[in-house]
């Protein structure tokens, strides 16, 4: 049976890769079904890309920002006509279930909404100056040409988050989609290119990290990278850049705490549990993978917790009825498997789960049965390094200090969460707990693109997707203009 094959998009042509080489890309569901072949890119096509986006630029950084985003908002009708095709592919090449993948485009939906309204507010700054007739302004301007290197599990979200602020301030981009899922980077892109942008102004460059995103970051003439993975690769990622001195934006990974006191609404919170920890079968940066449970209420949760995890249903997203799709390829499952048995062999009790499914209807797929583990101590591995799957430790606490020094004692700061009806300890929470975002009475999941969106400690670098992504994508200019027709001297002619 024959697949579609598609090529990089570079200067508006869309060509192979120099080298002839191709990537396929599987249905983790059913690996019968080829979703397409993809470039295999190296640093020839990486340098095609960044040439053509560095002569768009040229053009692209003229066009008034109120014009640019006109074309956002194209794009955005272009993404709504499409939504329901787009998640259907989306599905097919990442395997989350069609309610999740709907909501991947429908983010990306309200970004470009959202960033299209930043066309008419890239403000500036005006102040007075501290010499006579002479005016002082500050202004927004882009950067360059830039690099986005985007994630699997949010293949159409993510990609966006980045593009759109970069695209309204005034850059040209080259992005490189995860080998998993490029298809929906492309969709994203096309429903751009349809809607009236110019050639080279974005550009795709499909490829492994360890060629084409390599290439991205040495490239001299990309003067930033926006990348959101893994902590390990970000920590590379930004050594790697800073030889070139570009400025780099990491958003990384997390070990997500949802904390549950005793005066919480306990139906409320296994709604959230099971939503946080098993949503996306667990592979969310935000995802809740550590439950920590006031003792008075820990066995009652865990029972209820335990059985409807067991409850699951679990297969190909495409199926409306399924509630867990596979996790995205068998290095993934490994990793699930492996922490397992490492949760086993330090000492934590497995409740449910914890291995993979392989035969009848999962035979042909990557599937892993949600896993729950208690008994699970916070010096524990399984409490304190990102799984990515969808496995979920349950630890205890005493006292609402106790619990947040849990949630603060690991390496990440992204998301956290807290259950309880005492107004107080939420607000003590919210002051507390190490993190970019926090929840109250919600679980750990579920960002809204036009808060800032990041974390601390080794989750980020201090740079944030939705409101504040125009400060990495933009650098100030001050701007001084001095009407007194002589030479002024500020800090000089000024003084007492």
């Amino acid at each position: 049976m024959s697949h579609p094959t598609y090529h990089n998009l570079i200067g508006g042509q869309w060509l192979p890769a120099a080298s002839g080489k191709t990537i396929l890309n599987l249905n983790p569901a059913d690996h019968a079904d080829v979703v397409g072949e993809f470039p295999s890119s190296h640093a020839e096509d990486v340098d095609r890309a960044v040439t053509a986006a560095k002569q768009a630029f040229a053009r692209w950084r003229l066009v008034p920002a109120p014009k640019r985003a006109e074309i956002l908002l194209r794009a955005r009708n272009i993404l709504v006509e499409n939504k329901e095709k787009y998640a259907r592919a989306m599905t097919r090449e990442m395997g989350k279930v069609l309610a999740e993948t709907r909501g991947d485009v429908q983010e990306a939906i309200d970004e470009a909404f959202y960033v299209a309204g930043e066309g008419r507010r890239l403000f500036g700054v005006t102040t007075p100056s501290e010499l006579p007739d002479k005016f002082c302004m500050s202004m927004r301007m882009p950067v360059g040409v830039v690099g986005l290197i985007t994630p699997w599990n949010f293949p159409m979200a993510i990609p966006s988050w980045k593009l759109f602020p970069a695209l309204v301030a005034g850059n040209a981009c080259v992005i490189k989609p995860a080998t998993d899922t490029p298809l929906s980077t492309y969709h994203l892109v096309q429903a751009l290119v349809e809607a009236g942008l110019p050639p080279g102004v974005v550009n795709i460059v499909c490829g492994s990290g360890s060629t084409a995103g390599a290439a991205l970051l040495e490239h001299p003439d990309v003067r930033a990278i926006s990348f959101t993975g893994s902590s390990a690769v970000g920590s590379l990622v930004g050594q790697r850049a800073a030889a070139t001195f570009k400025q780099v934006s990491l958003e990384m990974g997390g070990k997500n705490a949802m904390i549950v006191m005793h005066d919480a609404n306990l139906d409320l919170a296994l709604d959230g549990a099971l939503w946080g920890a098993f949503g996306t079968t667990g592979q969310r940066c935000t995802a809740t993978s550590r439950i920590l449970l006031e003792r008075g209420v820990a066995a009652a949760f865990t029972g209820k917790f335990v059985a409807r995890a067991k409850k699951l249903k679990i297969g190909n997203g495409l199926d409306e009825s399924v509630e867990v799709g596979p996790q995205v390829n068998a290095a993934q499952v490994e990793t699930s498997q492996r922490y397992v048995e490492i949760a086993r062999n330090e000492g934590a009790e497995l409740l449910c789960g914890g291995c993979p499914l392989a035969e009848g209807p999962y035979a042909q797929g990557t599937f892993f049965a949600p896993t729950v583990f208690a008994q699970v101590k916070p010096s524990m591995r399984i409490a304190r390094e990102e799984v990515f799957g969808p496995v979920v430790a349950l630890l205890t606490f005493d006292t609402f200090e106790e619990a947040v020094a849990i949630a603060n004692s690991v390496d990440y700061g992204l998301s956290t969460a807290i259950y309880t009806r005492n107004v107080n300890r939420a607000f003590a929470a919210m002051r507390d707990l190490e993190a970019g975002v926090t929840y109250i009475n919600a679980p750990t999941i579920g960002a809204e693109v036009h808060l800032p969106f990041g974390g601390v400690k080794h989750t980020g670098n201090g740079h944030r997707e939705g409101l504040g992504a125009l400060d990495f994508f933009t650098t100030w200019k001050a701007v001084y203009v001095d009407y007194s027709d002589k030479l002024q001297r500020a800090q000089i002619d000024n003084a007492e």
